[in-house]
């Protein structure tokens, strides 16, 4: 409960001097003597705290305006100000120079913005008087002018400035999806903490969380040595498992976030994969909510671990996250994430299985089969092609770049995968030994017909109907 103000604790400090007055009304000639009793006894100031004694003539006052109005407490608040509520009005040349000058200097105080503005009117007296540190800052405040954070000095990317521009016409609102998995948040956290890999080098691991929007569940937690495609996908995936397929996808424009595999194996799932926009974090601060936590009690909790490891890490987590942080009332809904979760409508799809997600997330190509051996390149390693498939030209293949293990062969028009192809074993070649290609009856080479084709008979037999001798001079016999 928010305490209250300097006003309202003066009104209620006055009506309690004169409130037994209003209770009970002294009779004609008694109102001297009840004055003069309530002036000698001592009050606390509502500010302060201190003793405090107030004259007959200020008593007397506060209690003729609270038995005038039907509102006593609200009679006895200090008048406002006439001039609450105005601005100083600065000429327009001033508010030119003044705009021009938080342009130039967004994080300059409002006391050098001042200080400024009186060396240019001194300077030029024509600009008009020079306004107080309180009116000047009232302005700034109400036209936008606020200080903003200093940044050093260097050129704005194009996509800074845009920000900026964005940020300054346009307003910030919180936003909540109205149903569960109708949003989740992605998002890369470098912790705080350094462990120690089996290599012996200090590493910063980091954290992938995956949060629902509605309910601030979150879907899966784990940490990683880097923040890469195979990574997101590796805990995107379990997320999907855990609690199956949302609507829509937010993260960053990082480079995982928008790898090939990535972004085609959430459109190939049916999910909208929504980024925010460059240089505006906010846009996803429900994980900032989360970092603050997980650095707050997570981390803080295993400082007194000197050999932490990654397997130690995300035990712990995962720990941390289910038994706590899933059940613990969330300040902003008043509820426990997963309470929410579950008393929240969802939209949430079943999850395929884990061989349809991993072919999911791949990239998808075409490559030109070559017709001396049937093989084909795959970032730089050669496939074998089953001998079948020897008659396609450009093969349509899906794969994960950090994965070769499985590259599959599809049909590009119905999706479906035709085959695994395997790495080019020239070892196991080396044996001589080969399969025997099975020709189809569509391939078997018909025998040589004897005789003129069809074609050049008819055009012989037309020639000949037209009258005309053959237009050629026969060599005589020798």
């Amino acid at each position: 409960m928010s305490r209250p103000s300097s006003h309202e604790r003066w009104a209620h400090l006055r009506f309690a001097v004169v409130g037994p007055l209003l209770a009970s009304p002294p009779g004609r000639g008694q109102l001297r003597e009840e004055l003069q009793g309530l002036a000698q006894k001592v009050w606390q100031h509502p500010i302060t705290g201190e003793s405090v004694r107030f004259a007959v003539s200020t008593i007397e006052r506060w209690y003729y305006a609270a038995r005038s109005g039907s509102d006593p407490v609200g009679v006895l608040r200090r008048k406002p100000r006439r001039d609450r509520g105005r601005q100083w009005a600065l000429s327009v040349s001033l508010s030119e120079v003044l705009r021009q000058q938080y342009s130039d200097h967004p994080s300059w105080s409002y006391q050098l913005h001042l200080d400024n503005l009186a060396t240019r009117i001194r300077q030029k007296p024509d600009l008009g008087r020079l306004p107080s540190y309180a009116s000047l800052r009232r302005y700034m405040l109400a036209h936008g002018l606020r200080k903003q954070r200093r940044v050093p000095v260097r050129e704005l990317k194009e996509g800074e400035r845009r920000a900026r521009e964005r940020h300054a016409s346009r307003e910030v609102r919180s936003y909540e999806a109205e149903y569960v998995g109708g949003l989740w948040h992605l998002d890369f956290h470098h912790g705080s903490r350094k462990i120690l890999d089996g290599q012996g080098q200090w590493v910063r691991p980091i954290l992938l969380a995956i949060l629902d929007d509605r309910s601030r569940l979150v879907c899966h937690a784990q940490w990683y040595y880097q923040e890469t495609a195979q990574s997101l996908v590796h805990g995107l995936l379990q997320a999907f498992c855990k609690r199956g397929l949302p609507r829509a996808l937010m993260s960053d424009n990082g480079s995982a976030m928008v790898a090939g595999e990535t972004t085609q194996g959430l459109r190939r799932l049916s999910i909208l994969h929504q980024t925010t926009l460059p240089y505006s974090p906010h846009q996803n601060g429900k994980q900032e909510v989360l970092w603050a936590q997980v650095e707050g009690r997570l981390l803080a909790m295993l400082e007194g671990e000197p050999d932490l490891s990654l397997s130690q890490l995300n035990t712990a987590t995962l720990a941390w996250v289910e038994l706590e942080y899933q059940r613990s009332v969330h300040s902003e809904i008043q509820q426990a994430p997963l309470e929410r979760w579950l008393d929240s409508p969802s939209v949430v799809r079943p999850c395929p299985s884990l061989d349809e997600l991993r072919l999911a997330f791949t990239v998808a190509h075409t490559r030109i089969q070559r017709r001396s051996d049937g093989t084909i390149s795959v970032e730089a390693k050669r496939f074998e092609v089953p001998s079948r498939f020897r008659h396609i030209r450009q093969l349509h293949i899906r794969y994960a770049t950090w994965d070769l293990r499985c590259v599959w062969l599809l049909d590009e028009h119905a999706g479906t995968v035709l085959e695994r192809l395997y790495p080019l074993d020239k070892t196991k070649n080396a044996d001589g030994v080969r399969r025997a290609i099975q020709k189809p009856p569509s391939e078997e080479i018909p025998s040589q017909a004897p005789g003129i084709a069809p074609l050049l008979k008819k055009l012989m037999a037309d020639y000949a109907a037209t009258g005309l001798p053959p237009a050629y001079i026969p060599q005589e016999d020798s």
